[in-house]
């Protein structure tokens, strides 16, 4: 967890909003998150007195996440990861003008893909 929440800090320029053992959370600056979770941490439900369960979630292998860029931003965010000496591993221009991805990956082999808003709109 310790090296995913260096790079995570590098990558977003600040803290995590919340670093645990087992969970550490980045806000995003759209009012989004990204959370990270410590393989196998989460095979159980988590009682959250007063609140809630939080249902029993993992993943394996080398996962995928998107994060929304601004629209052309796509020159800045590549400097900013080549600055950081994270290489990025492919780009896609999107058929009609939709979009542009770099793809990118975190020390734990994750796919981490900086998508332009316009991607995900609908036609």
């Amino acid at each position: 967890m310790a090296r995913a929440v260096s790079f995570y800090e590098r990558l977003f320029g600040h803290e995590a909003l919340v670093c645990e053992d087992r969970i550490t959370v980045f806000r995003l600056a759209d009012g989004t998150a990204l959370i990270l979770f410590v393989r196998g941490s989460t095979l159980e439900p988590v009682e959250l007195p007063g609140q809630g369960t939080i249902a029993p979630h993992d993943g394996s292998g080398p996962l995928h996440f998107a994060l929304a860029i601004p629209e052309g931003s796509q020159d800045a965010w590549r400097t900013h990861l080549a600055d950081l000496g994270i290489t990025v591993e492919s780009e896609v221009t999107w058929s009609k003008g939709r979009g542009h991805s770099l793809y990118f990956r975190d020390p734990d082999g994750h796919c981490g893909e900086l998508a332009t808003r316009r991607l995900w709109e609908r036609s």
